[in-house]
């Protein structure tokens, strides 16, 4: 498979093969000034083909801000050429930071310049997302570390009003110390606090934080569940020989304090940053390493067959499309992008969704019982629905298996009050789970323009651009850190 890559030295765009090697998927390009690079794309054929059987090509953006001139990733903005709508956009709000990690994108403590938006340009930059043919959804604030701005709780506000259905905050814990600030941001608004969250001993925080972070860690999940917030994503930066063999225990606290966290969203190291990247082969970690790891650390509580890529769910999206007679996000994704699973706990024990649920079957159902009943116009009538919910209705009890379903959930009620829009229904249902899931970011390595023309997260830029998650941190976001920064100096002298 021919794909258009980067020089990982001078980042220039050269063409690049992904191919299959006895077990392993390779991307291999060769630059005419630094010559030849290989690496891992993907560690497992079998899954990687498997995978693309759940492969939807989105329908692309309408506000699209530049011209396609250079070709991908070089019009980043978005370009027409992208086939994905904003999900999940984040906005810097600042480079500013209170800790100094060797694999962070942030480097204000570094290059003494700071990059840090008015919130007049964070309001234009949240008014441009909503101005998207589907208005973007979801927004996290990051950084740097977002907290260390006295004014977030005002920007989490300002984003509520805006529009967002969902509002997090990226954050290493620091400030989450103090009970009262959880406070102050669950009433600014914040939906969820995204944190930084490595492992259950010491060891990995020394090595990618410089310093034991785990009491620190384990205070802000007490205090959220003094303060009632109920919904932290922990989030594991994965490290092969650093913390790769602590995926099943950060599962296992999750479920532990699973009245306030909703989600583990593991994320393999890039190589882009500040990380030195001789350790690049040693510590590369890919998707099917991580299903692999899981499944070994949890004993098969949860197995490679739990998992599945991001665009498996889109039949579902589109359902909804259909029957609420109106546009709906579609997780387009890359299927090598990310993968996921929901995770229920029954008597203290994992219970992934797959093992009393016919998942694909759903799907499958899904597809079928809405193709029959559209009409010549793509939508349902009212009577049609009636009709649509009946089959469904008839045809669930076969997909589950009602003795392994966990006691505490009305399975089907809940499906079916989910396709008839139901929003109280959805929100129940993932407060009822742990949705795990692993983004594998690219690097200037891995890089592969087909999944960026793919992507689902985004930056949002004071200059009105919109940029992929991994083009920004490999292309753009120096460019951008020069333009809109002032040196620390000068910046404290303004603070």
């Amino acid at each position: 498979m021919k794909t258009i890559s980067l020089c990982p030295v001078c980042l220039e765009k050269i063409d690049a093969e992904v191919f299959e090697d006895e077990n392993r998927i390779l991307i291999e390009k060769e630059c005419p000034n630094h010559g030849k690079f290989r690496d891992i794309y993907w560690n497992d054929v079998e899954s990687y083909k498997k995978y693309l059987e759940y492969d939807y090509l989105g329908n692309g953006m309408k506000n699209t801000n530049v011209e396609f001139k250079n070709g991908c990733p070089f019009d980043c903005g978005l370009c027409g050429n992208h086939k994905s709508t904003t999900i999940l956009a984040n906005i810097d709000v600042t480079n500013r930071c209170n800790l100094n990690c060797p694999v962070c994108f942030a480097n204000a403590n570094r290059t003494k310049m700071v990059y840090e938006p008015s919130l007049e340009e964070i309001r234009k930059m949240m008014v441009n997302l909503r101005n998207e043919d589907i208005p973007c959804p979801a927004i996290q604030f990051a950084g740097g570390e977002p907290t260390v701005r006295d004014d977030l709780p005002e920007i989490i506000k300002m984003a509520k009003e805006l529009g967002f259905v969902h509002v997090q905050v990226a954050t290493n814990g620091i400030k989450l110390k103090n009970i009262e600030y959880i406070k102050k941001l669950k009433e600014s608004g914040l939906s969820t606090i995204y944190l930084q969250f490595d492992g259950v001993t010491e060891k990995p925080y020394l090595a990618a934080r410089n310093r034991n972070l785990l009491p620190l860690k384990l205070k802000v999940i007490e205090n959220c569940e003094k303060a009632d917030f109920n919904s932290v994503s922990l989030v594991p930066t994965l490290l092969k020989g650093v913390n790769h063999d602590q995926i099943g225990d950060i599962l296992r606290f999750a479920v532990e304090h699973r009245n306030v966290v909703r989600n583990v969203n593991f994320q393999p190291v890039s190589f882009t940053g500040r990380i030195d990247e001789t350790k690049r082969l040693e510590q590369r970690i890919t998707i099917p390493d991580f299903v692999h790891y899981v499944e070994e650390q949890t004993f098969g509580e949860i197995s490679k067959e739990d998992f599945y890529p991001i665009p498996f769910v889109v039949p579902f999206s589109i359902s909804a499309e259909i029957w609420e007679n109106q546009p709906v996000i579609k997780l387009s994704s890359h299927p090598h992008c990310g993968v996921a699973t929901y995770l229920f706990i029954e008597n203290g024990k994992i219970l992934p969704i797959t093992r009393f649920f016919d998942v694909k079957g759903f799907r499958e159902l899904l597809d079928s019982t809405f193709n029959e009943y559209l009409g010549k116009n793509g939508e349902l009538s009212h009577l049609e629905k009636g009709k649509v919910i009946l089959k469904i209705s008839k045809e669930l009890p076969r997909l589950i298996d009602s003795k392994k379903v966990p006691s505490d959930v009305k399975f089907k009620e809940t499906l079916v009050k989910i396709l008839k829009g139901d929003r109280s229904a959805l929100s129940k249902f993932h407060f009822n789970t742990i949705l795990t899931s692993c983004m594998h970011f690219m690097d200037p390595y891995n890089f592969d323009s087909r999944r960026v023309q793919r992507c689902l997260i985004h930056y949002a830029l004071p200059d009105n651009r919109i940029i992929p998650f991994c083009t920004y941190n490999t292309l753009y976001r120096k460019e951008i850190e020069d333009k809109y920064s002032i040196p620390l100096e000068e910046w404290k002298n303004k603070h």
